[in-house]
């Protein structure tokens, strides 16, 4: 591992742990009123209902609408995430995030036959190791990766495979792998304590801030630095 790729890695750490301690607090604070704050049931309980009548349309549905319609105006406003004139590349990053959260729900579903839908500590426990060490490694990180080189290069189908792009795609895996399991795993702990049909919900509201904090991070290093 080069000292430029591990000065990256020890960056994006530094750059990831107070956004990501505000995310868990802001996850706790939800699984506290959800278990404890009667006066919130009500909100909970139609969640629940909205998941259980739309099922993966929900996911995709509410999945694009954090992961990607709200970072994508932030960040295509801001001018701060790498995202030209075309509109169509909205669309794209859009259209990915509907389908990840398809994705992340058939896991979760999965998860939940594989491990029970209770909120045992031994359930998170295997849960979030299954996640962050199978999912996360050999799915969920490396095309996550891929495609924000593939946005990186604005979404084009005629860039040359090199072998610096392919050096330069494995770092990015690292580096994305080192900042998922910093976030995440605490992330996924707390969305695996709450019931079923509210792990979607609380995914997207944790994953709204993180891609744009990936998006963030990608700017910032394509231009040399990552502040």
């Amino acid at each position: 591992m080069s000292n430029r790729l591990i000065s990256q890695i020890e960056k994006a750490v530094r750059q990831n742990f107070l956004p990501g301690l505000i995310l868990w607090c802001i996850g706790i604070i939800l699984v506290f009123c959800f278990y404890f704050l009667d006066a919130s049931r009500p909100w909970f309980q139609l969640v629940i209902e909205w998941k259980k009548q739309y099922g993966f349309l929900y996911s995709g549905f509410s999945t694009a609408l954090f992961g990607g319609v709200i970072p994508y105006l932030f960040l295509r406003f801001s001018g701060r995430g790498g995202f030209g004139p075309n509109w169509m590349h909205g669309v794209i990053f859009i259209s990915y995030w509907a389908l990840r959260g398809v994705d992340v729900d058939a896991f979760y579903r999965f998860q939940a036959w594989l491990f029970g839908s209770g909120n045992q500590w031994q359930t998170i426990f295997k849960k979030v190791l299954f996640d962050q060490f199978v999912y996360c490694v050999f799915w969920a990180t490396p095309i996550t990766a891929l495609f924000y080189e593939w946005k990186d290069s604005k979404f084009s189908f005629s860039v040359p495979i090199s072998h610096d792009c392919l050096v330069a795609l494995k770092d990015k895996i690292i580096i994305f792998m080192v900042s998922t399991w910093m976030v995440w795993i605490p992330a996924t702990a707390i969305v695996y304590s709450l019931p079923s049909p509210l792990q979607i919900p609380l995914f997207n509201l944790t994953l709204c801030f993180y891609v744009l904090l990936v998006s963030l991070f990608e700017k910032s290093n394509s231009s040399g630095t990552l502040n």
